[in-house]
């Protein structure tokens, strides 16, 4: 814990302070800033993202299951296809509900 407070107050005392406008203003990609950074995203967005994530944690529970499948057997079968089922009435949920278009 010492070497990382000696470090950074270190590294305060003795760096370069050259205060100048163009290091003081705020930088977006070379170009003046043309509005607020703070602007809300839309909220199709974050329906969008969560959507990815949903059919990710789907994908991930697909893998053991493969791994596993020769000592599950039959009964494995089924509980993975109820699981796809579901996934899939999901999906064609949103897709109806337009959660998937991307305006």
């Amino acid at each position: 814990m010492a070497f990382g407070v000696v470090t950074l107050v270190l590294s305060y005392v003795v760096q370069p302070k050259y205060p100048e406008a163009e290091k003081l203003s705020a930088y977006e990609c070379g170009s003046e800033p043309f509005s607020d950074a703070r602007m809300p995203f839309p909220v199709r967005y974050y329906i969008f993202a969560m959507l990815f994530v949903i059919f990710d944690i789907e994908v991930i529970f697909l893998y053991p299951w493969a791994v596993v499948y020769g000592k599950i057997g039959l009964f494995g079968l089924v509980e993975m296809l109820v699981f796809i089922a579901l996934f899939l009435v999901a999906y064609v949920y949103a897709w109806r509900k337009g959660a998937l278009e991307w305006d």
